[in-house]
């Protein structure tokens, strides 16, 4: 079973995993045993703190083995290997590929040549499926559900791929409604709104006008390796800002959440807030992800 979208998520799977990474999360030693004498591959094209790290974890906490590599240039793809031939290999060492790539479809193509499971963690603007499942998950600890629930995704909705999942996973429930918030040339594109099963509604980047009426406000970076012009990045850089003042208006049982890395977008003083989840939803990564393998090697979704 591969993982290369959230559009292909049940809500049966995915209740499935939460209820899995709370047990995890309630006894990490839960897991102990359950992935002995498998190997995991992380095959990470492309940098990442968060997603390789908690994988890493993840699939050691389980007992695989793990392998792999954080660059391009750790590979023999700096040699000039095509991306199919290095995927091969793995395939031949590993009984599951976690792939990075900075290219849309990648994650696709993996799954074309491997014959074991891949699970795409970001390729390129396109998807980071299991960052999706981080943040619902991270949503039900918080408010012991997702449906009925207003949502606002703000910051840059054109090439951050984690909020593509996340539009995509919200399919599989009920959200109250959903606001989408950012600079014009960083609005959702609109091959991703028409994939959707419910209506977003788009507002400007300044979110004054709904933010009291707010549960869930989920913030991205500008995505700066995504621009293709340094000039368009710079217009749009700086463009929306979360302040404690703003953050002190959600409802107060509201939470803000932001898959990381961060840059400027939000001040560090809200970090004080209990409404900042952020940190918490990084954390989650491990007993989630721990699910999400556990999963894969037990009878799927």
């Amino acid at each position: 079973m591969d993982i290369l979208s959230s559009l292909g998520l049940g809500r049966s799977y995915l209740e499935k995993i939460f209820s899995d990474a709370k047990s995890f999360k309630a006894d990490i030693s839960a897991g102990k045993g359950i992935l002995d004498g498998k190997v995991i591959a992380l095959a990470f094209f492309e940098p990442s703190t968060r997603t390789y790290t908690s994988f890493d974890v993840a699939a050691k906490r389980l007992g695989a083995s793990v392998i792999g590599f954080r660059s391009q240039e750790d590979t023999s793809m700096a040699k000039g290997e095509t991306l199919s031939d290095t995927i091969r290999m793995l395939d031949g060492y590993a009984d599951c590929i976690a792939i990075r790539h900075r290219y849309d479809g990648a994650a696709k193509l993996a799954a074309e040549v491997a014959k074991n499971p891949v699970i795409n963690c970001g390729d390129g603007r396109n998807e980071h499926p299991t960052q999706s499942i981080v943040d619902l998950y991270t949503i039900v600890e918080s408010f012991g559900r997702i449906d009925g629930l207003t949502y606002c995704l703000m910051g840059d909705l054109r090439y951050s791929r984690t909020t593509n999942s996340l539009l995509y996973a919200l399919g599989q429930f009920k959200p109250k409604a959903v606001y989408l918030s950012s600079p014009d040339q960083l609005a959702a594109r609109s091959e991703v709104i028409d994939k959707l099963g419910f209506k977003c509604k788009k507002i400007d980047y300044d979110i004054d006008s709904v933010i009291e009426e707010v549960d869930v406000l989920y913030v991205t970076r500008i995505q700066k390796e995504r621009f293709a012009d340094e000039t368009e990045y710079k217009k749009a850089k700086g463009s929306y800002y979360i302040n404690e003042d703003l953050v002190a208006r959600m409802k107060p049982e509201g939470i803000l959440m932001h898959p990381l890395p961060r840059i400027d977008e939000i001040d560090r003083r809200v970090d004080r807030s209990k409404k900042a989840m952020y940190f918490e939803e990084a954390n989650n990564g491990v007993p989630v992800r721990m699910a999400i393998l556990k999963r894969m090697f037990d009878g799927g979704r």
